[in-house]
């Protein structure tokens, strides 16, 4: 089984990146552990991580399950993914609330609701407080698409190709009331190509995405599962 993922994790790597990009720190293999951990997802968009993280679970490359998928955009195209992999989800709509703090603590609820252990922003185009990142302290990440801390905040693809460097990527990391500037937990690195739009860069930025957030999952979570084994 161990080979298996290592092999996998090389063969996207070759398809999606023509061997082009690195990925900081590669594990010789996967993490492990156990039991399985509960996943909370945050998406507002379409659903792309989301797939692939229910992938690497039905593959046995993440020992996992989703409990809910949690979107505050009724039209966001997370939901589709939702139906065809038969994950469950909610609408907690932002619009719907009176301030961020009331859609934070719905959020907050649900996920205590189902006893979500780690929490993924996965494409969550809102801020979140800190009431959320303290009561999940350590078990709350994201993923940006850039290799922070460069180009933080919005639309950071763009902010890459405007300021002509010539290497970008993504990172998973730990979310803080700062915005993107928690602690790193993996990150790959693509190179600009001097033909690239914003279209073609999102694409190979997103390829390296599918591959490294289902690594950051299990790392966190075997951190998680370490931690709790500790503490008894």
């Amino acid at each position: 089984m161990k080979q298996d993922n290592r092999q996998n994790i090389e063969n996207n790597l070759s398809h999606g990146l023509n061997v082009q990009s690195l990925i900081s720190p590669l594990d010789s293999e996967p993490p492990l552990f156990a039991p399985k951990i509960r996943l909370g997802i945050l998406a507002s968009g379409n659903g792309s991580n989301l797939e692939y993280i229910f992938k690497s679970i039905q593959n046995k490359q993440l020992n996992a399950e989703i409990a809910i998928l949690i979107v505050n955009n009724p039209n966001c195209l997370a939901i589709k993914k939702a139906l065809k992999y038969k994950i469950p989800y909610v609408i907690i709509n932002h619009r719907d609330c009176n301030s961020r703090l009331e859609h934070d603590i719905l959020v907050m609820e649900k996920l205590e609701e189902l006893s979500v252990e780690l929490v993924v922003m996965a494409g969550w185009m809102r801020i979140v407080g800190e009431e959320i990142i303290n009561r999940f302290k350590n078990r709350l990440i994201n993923i940006h698409p850039s290799l922070l801390p460069s180009f933080k905040g919005i639309d950071a693809i763009q902010q890459a190709i405007d300021k002509r460097v010539t290497i970008t990527g993504c990172t998973v990391h730990y979310v803080q009331k700062e915005v993107d500037s928690g602690s790193i937990i993996i990150q790959a690195a693509v190179p600009i190509k001097e033909q690239d739009s914003k279209e073609t860069l999102k694409n190979r930025i997103q390829n390296m995405e599918h591959i490294i957030l289902p690594l950051a999952i299990a790392k966190v979570a075997k951190c998680i599962r370490t931690s709790f084994k500790d503490n008894m």
